[in-house]
């Protein structure tokens, strides 16, 4: 089998919608793939954002819960599993009483395989002291809210999409050196604001910059929320111009618990979104490339998945 077409699948289809005549075609393919270029295990990531919403519902009977059990699962059949929350883990405000009352519950009960970033919300509360207090050095050094680390192979970059002009720009500069001295095959991100999205806030620049000093480096994934709802892009450089050969694949992944809102037209390049489920994304991580799959609450919710490989 060609290298060339399996590096350049996406998946075109989405499940549950009308366009059904080439999954069949689509599914074949991404099988084939991660039996001949992506044979090996790999590490699993569970991701969402917009998570701990209490105000109409205890903890336990919350959307919340819900993905709280979904990532349970996931992390009971694989060990070396981790979590990134994707900002806006509680609501409103990110007061300490909001993750302990209503995030500790749900999504704290694995909070020692948990990888935080902060959202807006978490900074409605002076200097986001309730999530850098509740989250302690797993949230990164000096209160920052970005840092990296390895998992398998990967270099796994958490980014703070909600830092002023001044703390931006030294984040920016570390960046760079973080992938200037990285060795790894193939890099992911997470922030909060999504620079592309079709959702109610809608595309968001602020985090310009690190795509573009990430897409210069070869880095694959991004993952964000804000918006309340699940999206796909296909891989783009940072002018949101699509890049089958180098640009990064964005997941928006708004749908952790708070309450889904609605999406407007469809921006270039997305190819799946869904406002109706709440679910993680699950990826699994491998030494040539990634897969993804939407994991909804519900049995027969939205779903979403395919594989590609690393530049």
């Amino acid at each position: 089998m060609a290298v060339r077409p399996i590096k350049r699948l996406i998946a075109t289809c989405v499940f549950g919608s009308l366009l059904t005549a080439c999954q069949s075609d689509r599914q074949e393919r991404e099988e084939q793939a991660r039996a001949v270029l992506l044979p090996d295990k790999g590490v699993s990531v569970y991701a969402a954002g917009d998570i701990a919403e209490c105000k109409s519902a205890r903890a336990e009977d919350s959307n919340a819960a819900k993905t709280a059990a979904l990532v349970r699962a996931g992390l009971s059949a694989d060990e070396e599993a981790v979590v990134l929350p994707l900002g806006d883990t509680t609501y409103p405000i990110g007061l300490l009483h909001e993750f302990t009352a209503c995030y500790e519950p749900t999504w704290g009960q694995f909070k020692a395989r948990t990888r935080p970033i902060p959202g807006n919300h978490e900074y409605y509360t002076p200097q986001a002291a309730g999530y850098y207090t509740y989250f302690g050095e797993a949230a990164g050094p000096a209160r920052l809210g970005y840092y990296s680390f390895m998992h398998g192979g990967w270099q796994v970059i958490a980014l703070n999409s909600y830092l002023k002009p001044a703390q931006h720009n030294a984040q920016m500069a570390w960046l760079k050196e973080e992938l200037k001295r990285s060795t790894a095959k193939c890099t992911l991100a997470y922030w909060h604001h999504p620079l592309y999205s079709s959702g109610g806030h809608g595309s968001d620049k602020r985090m310009q910059d690190a795509w573009a000093i990430l897409h210069a480096a070869g880095a694959e994934l991004v993952l964000s929320s804000h918006d309340h709802n699940y999206e796909r892009f296909a891989p783009q450089d940072a002018e949101g111009q699509q890049d089958d050969a180098r640009g990064m694949r964005q997941f928006v992944v708004g749908t952790g618990g708070a309450k889904l809102t609605p999406m407007r037209f469809r921006r270039f390049n997305s190819e799946a979104s869904d406002n109706s489920t709440y679910g993680v994304l699950k990826l699994v991580l491998k030494e040539a490339g990634y897969e993804w799959e939407f994991l909804p609450v519900e049995k027969d919710g939205f779903t979403d998945r395919g594989a590609a490989l690393c530049h």
